[in-house]
């Protein structure tokens, strides 16, 4: 019975169901509230960054929880000034407060994730001036003697130990929903150079306790030492670094005030150090949420380009197969044509007609190598077996570049070999498409230069195709065509495509992890970092 009371909780006649885990929620909150308030004072109230902290952790629904424990918190708390403030303030201030500040969480709780800095800072000052509000409005009409603290100063000094309570320990909730939702089934674990910066603060902090009487003055300045490694955590991871560092400056420079834990206590030296920690602690949020927005922003952007350019590597390696196919079939077909013409010339032959048969076999073999010639500049089958230099200078398209008489004598150093197959092919194609370019859209004479080598870990393959007349500058119009008809290859391998005074200059890498093959193609479709 007990088991089953535990899990379905006790039914109302208001229609309302109790359940003991959520009155355990409340006590626990009661508790925590009880300790926070042990630590704080008007001018570092954790009080209020608990009650942020608590109602961004918990779904709405346990809410009321969190109310029931704030009640039974404040009751304790404020029963025995009943007699010296009355009942009226007691319990007016007492039902105002928390679900004022439940609800206005409530308006920012689904814009937070977006930015979480600015939002933050924006739910801070919100709700730091509302509670002040109700506290000292509440003194102010029901408290039967009035404050000997001004209301200004005492407004300050609670909206200031609002604010920085709720920058204490509401980023801290923050940053623990972001890490659930990211790595739900994870343990979090601190990098070492936050560690290091995180001790770096703490002993700042501590430094700043102990110091000798006649270093006391340089108090104030150890305590603002603490903001340089929260600048270089934000700096560092953004977002995460400033929630992780301003919470801690927060929290150590308010134990460390010698009145923390005085009802109404305040320390002026202090107050100064920590307005000034304040407004850098919101600074700090501020830029570490734009850090990460942008940081995000670029990943992003960096994730669509590799699949872009991914996508890109495999529609030329289908294209590249697809011709591989078609142009081993025209050989096939051509060896078909090859061996019907050779029976024909040997029947020829035995019929006695030997001219024949002998002008027959000079046509077919000259229109053969023609053919072959055209197959293999639908896909240079050559390259695979003897690489892309050989196949550029014994294949159908140095026939060709040699019939224009514009294309003098390639210089090709380096072992293409080392380099993949869809490499070379890129790298082919990269280059016929750019001798072809000049060649319809300048009229001087034109050289070929490739150098195979490797560079940063990655092999890869820098092309230039130049105009021999060094006073002959491309043309406008050449370079545009050539920046669009090439960069396309060029970057779905790392490279780049230069158009420079006389000349293109092209860079194609390798993937730094590849398989490499010779008839098939790699399968590894990774986008390599840029070459620098």
């Amino acid at each position: 019975m007990l088991v089953n009371w535990w899990k379905n909780g006790l039914q109302l006649k208001l229609q309302m169901r109790i359940y003991p885990d959520g009155l355990l929620l409340a006590a626990l909150y009661a508790l925590a509230c009880l300790a926070a308030r042990q630590i704080s004072v008007d001018q570092f109230n954790l009080l209020a960054g608990l009650r942020i902290a608590a109602l961004l952790l918990f779904p709405t629904r346990l809410w009321p929880y969190l109310i029931l424990g704030e009640y039974a918190h404040l009751a304790q708390v404020r029963y025995p000034l009943v007699e010296k403030y009355g009942m009226a303030w007691a319990i007016i201030s007492s039902a105002l407060l928390m679900p004022t500040v439940a609800l206005i969480v409530r308006l920012h709780r689904n814009l937070l994730p977006e930015a979480p800095g600015a939002r933050l800072l924006l739910l801070a000052a919100t709700t730091s001036i509302a509670a002040a509000l109700i506290n000292i409005g509440t003194a102010q009409l029901l408290w039967p003697v009035a404050s000997s603290i001004p209301l200004p100063t005492r407004a300050a000094h609670q909206i200031l130990g609002n604010f920085i309570g709720i920058l204490t320990m509401a980023p801290l909730a923050l940053l623990w929903l972001q890490r659930q939702r990211q790595r739900p089934n994870q343990t979090p674990r601190l990098p070492i150079a936050t560690t290091g910066l995180l001790l770096l603060m703490l002993a700042l902090g501590l430094s700043a306790i102990h110091l000798p009487a006649a270093y006391e003055g340089l108090r104030p300045s150890l305590q603002l030492m603490m903001a340089l490694p929260a600048i270089v955590l934000t700096c560092l991871y953004g977002w995460r670094g400033a929630a992780l560092g301003v919470p801690l400056l927060n929290l150590v420079v308010g134990l460390t005030m010698p009145t923390t834990g005085r009802a109404w206590s305040f320390d002026a030296e202090t107050f100064t150090v920590q307005l000034i920690l304040a407004v850098a602690g919101s600074a700090l949020l501020a830029l570490g949420s734009t850090i990460s927005h942008y940081y995000h922003r670029y990943r992003t952007r960096d994730l669509h380009s590799r699949q872009v350019i991914s996508l890109t590597k495999t529609s030329h390696l289908t294209g590249e197969n697809d011709l591989r196919h078609r142009a081993l079939e025209i050989n096939r077909i051509g060896d078909g044509i090859d061996a019907y013409l050779s029976e024909t010339a040997d029947w020829l032959k035995r019929q006695g007609h030997g001219e024949i048969a002998s002008s027959l076999i000079r046509t077919s073999s000259l229109y053969s190598l023609k053919f072959r010639e055209q197959a293999s500049m639908v896909y240079p089958t050559a390259l695979e077996h003897v690489g892309l230099y050989l196949a550029l200078q014994v294949g159908g398209i140095s026939e060709a570049w040699s019939s224009t008489g514009s294309i003098a004598q390639p210089r090709l150093v380096g072992d293409p070999c080392r380099l993949t197959v869809p490499l070379q092919l890129a790298t082919y194609r990269t280059l016929t498409e750019a001798v072809s370019l000049l060649l319809q859209n300048e009229s001087s004479q034109i050289r070929v230069n490739a150098r195979c080598g490797r560079a940063g870990g990655r092999d890869g393959i820098v092309v230039v195709v130049a105009l021999l007349d060094p006073h002959h500058r491309l043309s406008e119009a050449t370079r545009t065509l050539a920046i669009d008809r090439l960069s396309g290859r060029a970057l779905a391998y790392g490279g780049t495509v230069q158009c420079r005074h006389n000349r293109i200059r092209m860079v194609l890498m390798d993937s730094p992890v590849v398989q490499r093959s010779v008839t098939g193609y790699s399968t590894d479709h990774t986008a390599p970092p840029p070459f620098r």
